[in-house]
């Protein structure tokens, strides 16, 4: 799985049949690889809660999502796992199958939410517009293989 995690000071999601808004927090793009496991839902959940990626009182990146009371906006992104060393097209041949993927994806939310965090998210599987505030900007991807953290 991989995920790149934006800090933001707001970010929505919308399309025609939703419109999903969060406040401080993060907006997170979601891939799932044909090889992700429910292991790294679970590793990758747990490091992004408790990532310090928001600033102390002496401006140092001390403070995770918890201590900020901020939310996650959470979009399934399968062209993270973009095959582009071919041509100018890419290929999508290492993304999981869209309905194991959306299994997944629902699962890594949830356990975003066993911790206590509001996570909204876009529509699976759909066009959106997606508008974010980037704040730093701060910008980190996380991957894991086998459950652990890469």
């Amino acid at each position: 799985m991989k995920i790149v995690v934006q800090r933001v000071k707001e970010a929505s999601v919308s399309n025609e049949n939703i419109e999903n808004k969060i406040k401080k927090g993060y907006c997170l793009f979601v891939g799932v690889g044909k090889t992700s496991t429910e292991a790294d839902i679970l590793a990758l959940a747990k490091k992004i809660v408790n990532a310090r990626l928001f600033e102390d009182n002496d401006g140092k990146l001390n403070l995770n999502i918890q201590q900020v009371e901020g939310e996650i906006l959470s979009i399934s992104q399968f062209t993270l796992y973009a095959d582009v060393r071919k041509g100018n097209r890419p290929g999508f041949s290492y993304s999981m199958p869209p309905e194991q993927a959306n299994e997944y994806y629902e699962m890594f939310n949830d356990a975003l939410r066993s911790y206590g965090i509001n996570v909204l998210t876009g529509e699976f599987g759909t066009d959106m517009l997606v508008n974010i505030a980037n704040d730093g900007p701060v910008t980190v991807i996380y991957e894991s293989q086998d459950g652990k953290i890469v």
